[in-house]
């Protein structure tokens, strides 16, 4: 190839790539120019992807290998019929036609080559791909475009894919944070992850949904998860289950650098939601007394994260005896009280315990069986956890 062509084609993956698509780029010879970034990180599925195919003809045989190693690479014999449907406007564009293809094409899908009859490659063609999921397969739509030097000669076909979801779909993730959801693309293989945990939960929710019309209670829990969400992304976390109106929320070493870093950002966005408490009740039309929200904050070393994906959700969820530990921290905090556990704030170094303006030297802790707010729960399942106020 070389000269026009080639600046086509690196022009067209540079601009998918920065627009956020995930696509790949084959120049005339159907040799891969490149993927997007978008691309690699759907065909690797949370995992390491350390090979794309990148100079590989479409149709060989190291190309299919590479393709079969992919943690969500296409099925092969979806690709193949994709080749049976679309290959006559390959065997048409291609320099050298057919031949060329037979040349390159691995024995498995030489017959289906050898029965391609070339046809002129179209403006646009759609299709559907099965892609491999786990112990499961999906659908993606695939559209590929055929790309046209300055010189308006065949350079080459630019093939975008997305899940078969529509526009509006989309439209309505995009109100998401995306950096929840890039944080979330990582867990997608569960695993042992150390961090901290925050347990949230409203006062008196019970009496205040009885006391509200249910429409004016609706916009109050819309409000505080709206606050809450904001505040956990913002500072590096990532938002576990809503139940009603409680929250849990997860801050990961890995994620923000170090143990020092989770704890810290943890006991940070505490106080943060905290203080939006005031607001939320004023445009609510209550009073500030009325809105209280209690913490209960932890450290689970040996915590189990994962993403849980299904047909009707999509979370991320931590299991360990940590996590129960921190609900039950979160039951004797009335009153609105953050209570830490000691192992959370001794995860805290000098510097982050300075900038949190807590002295680990002079605090003061409490097992929670002997607070005099403790539930019966934190009394048998928990009691000598110690605890602070932060």
């Amino acid at each position: 190839m070389g000269g026009d062509g080639d600046a086509a084609t690196r022009t067209v993956l540079d601009r998918l790539n920065e627009a956020g698509f995930a696509g790949e780029v084959w120049d005339r010879d159907w040799r891969l120019v490149g993927v997007t970034d978008q691309y690699r990180l759907m065909v690797a599925a949370g995992r390491d992807l350390p090979d794309v195919g990148r100079g590989l003809h479409f149709l060989e045989t190291k190309m299919r290998e590479v393709r079969d190693s992919w943690p969500a690479g296409p099925v092969q014999e979806s690709l193949d019929d994709w080749l049976r449907e679309n290959g006559g406007a390959m065997a048409g564009a291609v320099p050298g036609g057919k031949e060329a293809l037979l040349q390159a094409a691995d024995p498995a899908v030489r017959e289906i080559v050898e029965g391609l009859v070339p046809e002129p490659m179209p403006a646009a063609i759609a299709s559907q791909m099965e892609i491999r999921f786990g112990n499961s397969t999906l659908m993606n739509d695939v559209l590929m475009i055929p790309l046209l030097g300055t010189d308006g000669a065949y350079a080459g076909c630019a093939i975008v894919v997305k899940p078969p979801v529509g526009a509006a779909t989309l439209a309505m993730l995009a109100l998401g944070d995306e950096r929840l959801f890039q944080r979330m693309l990582a867990l997608i293989v569960p695993a042992q992850r150390p961090g901290a945990i925050m347990f949230g939960d409203l006062e008196d929710s019970t009496a205040l949904a009885r006391r509200l019309p249910s429409s004016v209670y609706f916009k109050l829990i819309r409000r505080l998860s709206l606050a809450v969400d904001e505040v956990v992304v913002e500072g590096g976390g990532i938002v576990g289950k809503h139940v009603g109106d409680g929250v849990t929320a997860f801050f990961l070493s890995e994620e923000l650098g170090s143990d020092s870093a989770a704890a810290r950002s943890c006991i940070h966005a505490a106080r943060a939601i905290q203080e939006r408490m005031p607001a939320i009740a004023e445009r609510t039309g209550l009073g500030a007394e009325d809105v209280t929200f209690r913490f209960g904050l932890h450290w689970g070393a040996g915590l189990y994260v994962g993403r849980l994906l299904t047909s009707g959700r999509l979370e991320v969820t931590a299991l360990g005896d940590e996590v129960n530990e921190g609900a039950r921290i979160e039951s004797c905090a009335g009153g609105g009280l953050r209570l830490a556990s000691k192992p959370l704030i001794e995860r805290l170094d000098e510097a982050a315990a300075a900038d949190l303006g807590i002295d680990p030297l002079r605090i003061s802790y409490t097992p929670l069986g002997d607070l005099d707010g403790a539930s019966e729960k934190a009394r048998s399942d928990a009691p000598t956890i110690s605890v602070s106020t932060v």
